[in-house]
């Protein structure tokens, strides 16, 4: 029989879409450009290519929040948008849709997910908790018996959880990810030079100079922005030692949190944990020596997964691809 299935990342950042045996159809960011009518203009790519440069007429913002639905309508049109653009404007099935939601939404936030993918033309919805999709993208044998750390951070939220036998022994989940990272940086760079940036240049610097740990050899960028009190444009410089101390206190709430999974695992996982180590998946998992910095604070070796960017999604689909298995054993419908 035919079956028609989508898997969705539905990431604060970035949506990602796996087709089985098509594997990972789109990439886009989670952007959508509003009217002033409400009409919805613009989804992703082209979305986001108006954020900050819109006018008065017109919004592009992301509609998900730290990892869940901040808008409902908004959120609905995208993901509409996105099984449109897999599926085509004519089905002959309504799809069967896995959605990744961070592991400590609320009972009404993961309600809002089944019900806005519904709403947007889906069959079935079947929600997993990223960081089971994420072990899964990431090769991690998650039906052993025996105690695996996973660290996925996301643009919105930061999911720590130790997995056994197929389910979540202990978890956390906090409201840090890349997006606070870039906020971090472009609040000190206001507080510091006097100068405003966007979006887009805070992500550019901590891409191209941003570091968990000082640096031996410095690295300098120059950015563009508006001075604050002139209101002209401006140029400065800005080293990468300043960007860590910049992100510091966003990165000590992820160490935290994995301080905190690792105080709530059962002993015997604990020593699991220690002989395999963790593994960090996640965009944000890419900052330079986040791993080192998470190593120095637990003791524990930290790993950065192959493709640590589309972990969560492939894992999404390959849970898809055997969904009566993963209904049987990590999956909440």
């Amino acid at each position: 029989m035919l079956k028609n299935r989508i898997g969705i990342d539905l990431g604060t950042a970035n949506i990602l879409v796996y087709v089985p045996k098509r594997g990972i159809v789109i990439n886009e960011p989670s952007v959508v450009a509003v009217s002033e009518d409400n009409k919805v203009l613009a989804v992703g790519n082209e979305a986001k290519e108006m954020v900050g440069r819109t006018p008065d007429t017109i919004t592009a913002y992301r509609p998900l929040r730290d990892g869940v639905i901040a808008d409902y309508r908004v959120t609905e049109a995208m993901i509409h948008y996105f099984i449109n653009k897999v599926s085509g404007n004519i089905r002959l099935f309504r799809p069967e849709v896995m959605v990744c939601v961070p592991a400590g939404v609320s009972s009404t936030e993961k309600r809002a997910v089944i019900d806005a993918t519904k709403a947007a033309g889906a069959k079935e919805v079947y929600i997993i908790p990223e960081p089971v999709a994420a072990a899964i993208g990431a090769d991690v044998p998650i039906d052993s018996a025996a105690g695996n750390l996973i660290v996925d951070i996301g643009g919105g939220t930061t999911e720590v959880a130790v997995i056994s036998l197929g389910g979540i022994v202990a978890a956390t989940s906090v409201r840090v990810g890349g997006d606070k990272l870039d906020q971090a940086i472009s609040d000190y760079i206001r507080k510091k030079y006097g100068l405003a940036i966007g979006d887009r240049t805070a992500e550019n610097i901590k891409i191209k100079i941003g570091s968990a740990l000082p640096a031996e050899k410095e690295k300098s960028m120059e950015i563009n922005g508006r001075d604050m009190i002139a209101g002209l444009p401006k140029t400065i410089s800005i080293s990468s030692n300043e960007v860590t101390e910049a992100m510091q206190n966003e990165i000590e709430k992820i160490v935290l949190a994995v301080r905190n999974v690792l105080g709530q695992t059962p002993p015997e996982l604990s020593s699991d944990v220690i002989d395999r180590g963790m593994v960090m998946t996640g965009g944000g998992s890419l900052l330079r020596n986040l791993d080192k910095l998470l190593t120095k604070a637990t003791g524990i070796p930290s790993y950065v997964a192959d493709d640590a960017l589309f972990c969560v999604a492939k894992g999404t689909g390959v849970a898809l691809e055997n969904l009566d298995d993963y209904k049987r054993s990590v999956l909440a419908k």
